[in-house]
């Protein structure tokens, strides 16, 4: 297995392909080819906790062209290591962590608030696409940039193209790299009108305003940092959606949503984000000869964290392929536990320092989107793993009646069947 290349076979299988080969390949690390590259694939906790050991791995060199012209941008904080990647990161924590939190779940909830009401009716809505409207409607706010109406529809496209390319050839990624260049190019200009003027606290300003070794970055520079604040929160479109589909198919899950109970919420969101699929791996490079589980791993070697296969591992999830929110229930996870946007301390290392926000982004407004009456008319909700990003097909449409709020719904069911409606 070592001696053929895997290329082809990530393309076919998308998440399922390195589950796939572990189970076929006794022992970990797995060798492979992928891209022309020797590579390895590790898997676990323990293989999280090396991954993102200090000094093991290098990221810039290990991502893919096609991944930084779409997803991250050039000159992106992802594609730096060491000092640089610590100094950089260190503004992405001080915006995403702390207060910036629950100000943008607020303003999530007020966009959800004020998009809902035209939603009603009997035409069908497809909360993917909704759903980008109200986060990018919400993060425009948060982060300061100014935006009419028609603005922020081509910005929630752009930011859904971009997330919706990346792992991909063809007319994808080439949608995803004409939505990055238009607002690369946008924000630039944004960026350069905002240093005319005095610094302010809005995430715009401080990014505008950011320097690296003393000297502010480019505004392109600039305007890729503003995009790697904004696009994340774009992406929780993705588990908004997946939440729809949980509670279609699961819909004992409804209720507690409606109710508000804050621990049924909490664990209902840190299922959605393990059991769907998202980041099916992260890969690295290792910067020196290194050893993992007794085996050498040369330097320069391509180092593969199996996510989709660990979010899925019986070792550390009873049933795993069971959508079982109650797993979570009284739980502490550990940071290389449960990793759907990466493993370890998000202040000083590569995970995501927007998961704290994802996680209240989802928990302001999968109780929303339960308090509605809704119902989903035919459609096609398979979920293709060989797609990556994965996304139900026909993107969950739903039909939000003109009826009276969620809490009457039984009552009205009752109606119906006595004849009085």
């Amino acid at each position: 297995m070592a001696d053929l290349d895997q290329t082809l076979a990530l393309a076919l299988k998308g998440y399922a392909w390195l589950p796939d080969l572990r189970r076929r390949s006794p022992g970990e690390p797995v060798r492979i080819r992928v891209m022309g590259q020797p590579a390895v694939v590790i898997c676990g906790p323990s293989a999280a906790r090396f991954f993102y050991g200090h000094g093991n791995l290098e990221r810039h060199s290990a991502l893919p062209g096609l991944v930084v012209r779409t997803l991250f941008g050039r000159g992106a904080v992802h594609t730096l290591d060491d000092e640089a990647h610590r100094h950089r990161k260190a503004l992405f924590t001080s915006l995403l962590l702390g207060d910036g939190i629950e100000r943008l779940a607020g303003l999530a909830g007020t966009a959800f608030d004020e998009a809902a009401p035209r939603w009603r009716g009997e035409t069908p809505v497809r909360l993917f696409d909704a759903t980008a409207g109200v986060l990018t409607t919400a993060v425009s706010r948060w982060v300061g940039v100014p935006q009419k109406e028609r603005e922020r529809a081509v910005l929630a496209s752009d930011l859904i193209a971009m997330v919706d390319g990346f792992a991909t050839v063809g007319p994808r990624a080439a949608r995803a790299m004409i939505a990055r260049r238009r607002q690369e190019h946008r924000f630039s200009k944004i960026i350069a009108g905002v240093r005319s003027a005095p610094p302010t606290s809005d995430p715009l300003s401080v990014i505008a305003h950011h320097t690296d070794d003393g000297e502010l970055l480019d505004p392109r520079t600039a305007a890729v940092e503003l995009l790697n604040i904004i696009r994340p929160t774009a992406a929780v479109t993705w588990f908004v959606t997946f939440a729809a589909h949980a509670l279609d198919r699961w819909p004992r899950h409804l209720e507690p949503l409606r109710a508000g109970d804050e621990e049924h919420i909490r664990a209902f969101v840190h299922e959605v984000r393990r059991f769907y699929p998202f980041a099916p791996f992260l890969g690295g490079r290792a910067t020196r000869d290194l050893y993992f589980r007794g085996e050498p791993i040369a330097a320069g070697t391509l180092v593969l964290l199996d996510v989709y296969g660990q979010n899925h591992d019986p070792e550390l999830w009873e049933d795993p392929y069971l959508f079982r929110p109650e797993r979570f229930a009284g739980r502490v996870l550990g940071e290389f536990d449960l990793i759907p946007q990466g493993g370890g301390d998000p202040r000083t290392g590569h995970r995501c320092p927007g998961e704290q926000i994802t996680i209240a982004l989802l928990e302001t407004l999968l109780p929303r989107l339960a308090r509605l009456d809704h119902y989903l008319p035919p459609q096609n909700t398979d979920i293709d793993l060989s797609r990556i990003p994965a996304r139900p097909r026909d993107r969950i449409q739903m039909v939000f009646p003109d009826w009276a709020p969620a809490r009457d719904h039984a009552a009205r069911q009752r109606q119906s069947i006595s004849g009085d409606r």
